[in-house]
C-alpha cells in the first residue's frame, strides 16, 4: 500500500516545463551559429579559393568545356611558375573576359616557337609537354624570340590549335596583376559542351598527381 502511495504521489507531481522564451533563446542561439559558418564561407570563398566553370576547348583534354575548378585565389598565389594552370582577368580583352591557361615562362625568360616542327623552347631548352592535346603550329602574329617582361607571363592553352592566348597580340604578355588564380581541382566533370559523358574520374588534382 505504502509503494502503490508513492506512486501515486509522484504521478501526481507538477511536470517541470522550460522557462518561457527558452526555445526562442535556442533558435536565436542556432542562428547565430549558422550567420558565423555564413561569414567564414564568404571569407573563404572571396580570399582563399574560388570556383570556376571552364568556357571552351582551349585547355582539352587537361580541362574540359564544363569543368568546375577549384582555384586558389590570387590573395595567396602570388608567384605564378611555369607549368601552372592560371585563370586570368584581361581588361582589354573582349570586354574584360577571363580564359585560363598553361604558365609557359615567367619573367626574364625568353621564349622562342618553331612553329614547323611544334616546338616551344624557354631560355634556349625545348619544352617537354606531355600535356599539349594538339601541336603548336599555328602562328597568331606574336613575334619571336620574345622576352618575358618583369611582372609578366606568357601563357598557352593545351589545346594549341584551339587557343588563342599569349601567340596572339590580342592577348600577348600577360600582367601577373590580372591573375584570379591557380586551378587546383577538378570539382566536377565537364561534357564537352555534351558531347562527351562526364567522367567523374577526372576528379582531382588538374596536374595528375
Amino acid at each position: 500500500m505504502e509503494e502503490k502511495h508513492m506512486e501515486e504521489l509522484e504521478q501526481n507531481q507538477p511536470r517541470e516545463e522550460k522557462p518561457a522564451g527558452s526555445s526562442g533563446k535556442e533558435l536565436l542561439s542556432m542562428l547565430k551559429e549558422m550567420t558565423a559558418i555564413l561569414a567564414v564561407m564568404l571569407l573563404l570563398f572571396t580570399f582563399v579559393v574560388r570556383i570556376v566553370r571552364v568556357d571552351g576547348p582551349s585547355m582539352y583534354d587537361t580541362l574540359v568545356d564544363g569543368d568546375y575548378v577549384l582555384l586558389l585565389s590570387n590573395t595567396l598565389y602570388r608567384e605564378p611558375k611555369q607549368g601552372d594552370i592560371v585563370v586570368v582577368t584581361l581588361e582589354d580583352f573582349r570586354g574584360g573576359e577571363s580564359i585560363i591557361k598553361r604558365v609557359i615562362a615567367t619573367e626574364g625568360q625568353t621564349v622562342d616557337i618553331d612553329f614547323d616542327a611544334s616546338v616551344v623552347y624557354v631560355d634556349g631548352e625545348p619544352l617537354e609537354e606531355p600535356y599539349t592535346y594538339s601541336p603548336t603550329t599555328n602562328d597568331e602574329g606574336t613575334r619571336f624570340p620574345l622576352v618575358v617582361q618583369e611582372g609578366q607571363l606568357f601563357l598557352l592553352g593545351d589545346n594549341r590549335s584551339a587557343s588563342m592566348d599569349s601567340r596572339s597580340p590580342q592577348i600577348g604578355l600577360v600582367d601577373k596583376r590580372e591573375l584570379v588564380g591557380k586551378a587546383l581541382l577538378i570539382l566536377l566533370p565537364g561534357t564537352n559542351g555534351g558531347t562527351e559523358q562526364a567522367d567523374f574520374g577526372r576528379i582531382g588534382s588538374v596536374y595528375g598527381n
